[in-house]
């Protein structure tokens, strides 16, 4: 197990060595969150590499990672804990006919028959040390469950009705993540330190990649990363994200190409758009118009 690194060039460092390019701010933001122990609230673009640090902080740190992945309807008990009722239905059938019906019942709902989900998980003692709790997406559920939420970010416990409250005996490290879907409530922000993941600069996003698909040539990389870079600013329904990028550039080393052309492009849209009407906007000459300018903006000055 890894220590927490003592000051924010070790985050930078740490997340280096795990091949996860950080900005400062997002190094800084990460690293008051590891010494305050205050949760980690990532908004930003899809694919921006939000989901990506907690990943990154669970192997660089030698923790366990925690995945709580949110959707619309989730509740508490699929978050934190539910009994296994097949188990506690043998249980009782096992034992018709005994006189002794409290001692059952108290049997029934003890830890044995329950099955813990992520945030019970995270409450629980680790071998490795605290755990990563990865809250992810947390702008798909609903205004009730993050009115849940609060409990567990404010005094790392859950409550299970049938056995009382569980506390954690070391806070877990808690990193949320949210697409901004939709406005999450300031009561669940103010208990988190916040940070905007934004859209790399074209020399962070080619770092990125550079560790990423280091076998690259250096003039395909910066295509690549020039192209994708003009292709957010056009007006698609989903701009391609740094993950986008890498998939990408995956995609053509598998296929050998060493430069881009508008048919390459048009052949490994797929890679980098995922809506038919954003691969329609780009096929033919809006393809080569945008290379074009490309190939221009990297000519030598």
């Amino acid at each position: 197990m890894t220590q927490i690194p003592a000051s924010i060039d070790a985050v930078e460092t740490l997340l280096a060595g795990q091949g996860y390019v950080a900005s400062r701010a997002l190094a800084t933001v990460v690293f008051l969150s590891l010494k305050l122990g205050r949760p980690l609230f990532l908004e930003g673009e899809a694919g921006t590499g939000k989901t990506e640090i907690a990943k990154t902080l669970a192997a660089a740190l030698g923790r366990r990672l925690i995945r709580l992945q949110c959707y619309e309807g989730l509740d508490a008990a699929s978050a934190v804990a539910e009994w296994n009722f097949a188990a506690q239905m043998i249980a009782i059938r096992t034992a018709e006919g005994s006189t002794d019906r409290d001692h059952l019942q108290a049997q029934l709902f003890t830890e044995d028959y329950l099955i813990a989900r992520p945030l019970l998980e995270a409450m629980r003692p680790q071998p490795g040390g605290a755990p990563i709790l990865l809250i992810d997406e947390v702008d798909r559920t609903d205004e009730p469950f993050e009115a849940f939420l609060l409990e567990a970010l404010s005094d790392f416990q859950v409550t299970i009705p049938e056995l009382g409250t569980i506390k954690a005996p070391e806070p877990p490290i808690v990193i949320l993540t949210s697409n901004r879907t939709r406005e999450v409530h300031d009561a669940l922000k103010r208990r988190c330190l916040y940070h905007w993941v934004d859209y790399p600069s074209f020399d962070r996003e080619l770092q990125i990649l550079n560790s990423r698909a280091p076998e690259a040539q250096a003039s395909l990389s910066r295509e690549v990363v020039a192209f994708v870079q003009k292709l957010r600013r056009e007006d698609l329904f989903k701009r391609p994200g740094v993950a986008e990028t890498i998939d990408w550039a995956k995609c053509l080393l598998a296929l050998d190409v060493i430069a881009l052309s508008p048919e390459v492009i048009s052949d490994t849209l797929g890679a980098i758009l995922k809506y038919q009407d954003d691969i329609q906007k780009l096929q033919g000459s809006e393809a080569k118009r945008l290379l074009d300018e490309v190939k221009r903006d990297l000519l030598p000055a």
